[in-house]
């Protein structure tokens, strides 16, 4: 992992979280109060005016910056969630990222400890979740397979019943509808992938 590639994946990301606000708060005022896309893309504005700096760090500190920028730029549950997601990667990494579907599977846990939840819930971790399947599935055409994995695990949540979050509190009403939260995670996970094969 060296500057270079740090700083090209940071990039990625946050350009892609910035393009898609505007369906991301579409999404969003569909189950929630129409926040996330300008939140999220508050939060990877930091993190990219950034990214020079948090390239040059090792990687567990990069992702600890990442994480800290989410969670003082980004309002709503998104904040505390996706910063909560990149500090227990950040822990667990290590800094040549070998050991990233064991990393990876501690920081969702993490996330299901921070929001109470579970997949099934229609939430982020619906997609997270098998994103950390298939990593730790592995194998060498992961950075080509994953965009589609965590795609139709988005997908999948259009049907879901919300049982936690904002959304839970439409009941019956959030059926129909992607996950906003599911989405940006989907967003990421093709961001990191993309750029990776770049």
């Amino acid at each position: 992992m060296t500057p270079a590639l740090l700083h090209h994946l940071i990039l990625a990301v946050a350009d892609d979280m910035i393009a898609h606000a505007d369906e991301l708060t579409e999404l969003d005022r569909a189950v929630g109060d129409g926040d996330h896309g300008i939140n999220m893309k508050r939060g990877f504005e930091a993190v990219r005016a950034d990214a020079g700096s948090t390239a040059e760090k090792p990687l567990p500190d990069a992702l600890k910056a990442i994480g800290t920028q989410l969670v003082m730029k980004v309002g709503g549950a998104s904040g505390p969630l996706y910063g909560t997601l990149f500090l227990a990667l950040s822990k667990e990494i290590a800094p040549d990222a070998s050991n990233l579907p064991t990393a990876f599977a501690k920081a969702v846990e993490a996330v299901k400890a921070r929001g109470k939840s579970q997949p099934g819930q229609k939430t982020m971790l619906d997609v997270l979740a098998p994103v950390q399947t298939a990593l730790a599935e592995g194998g060498g055409d992961l950075s080509a397979r994953l965009p589609g994995v965590a795609a139709s695990a988005a997908d999948a949540t259009i049907p879901m019943l919300a049982t936690r979050g904002r959304a839970s509190f439409l009941g019956e009403r959030s059926i129909g509808h992607m996950d906003p939260g599911a989405r940006s995670s989907a967003l990421i996970v093709a961001s990191v992938c993309r750029a990776l094969e770049d």
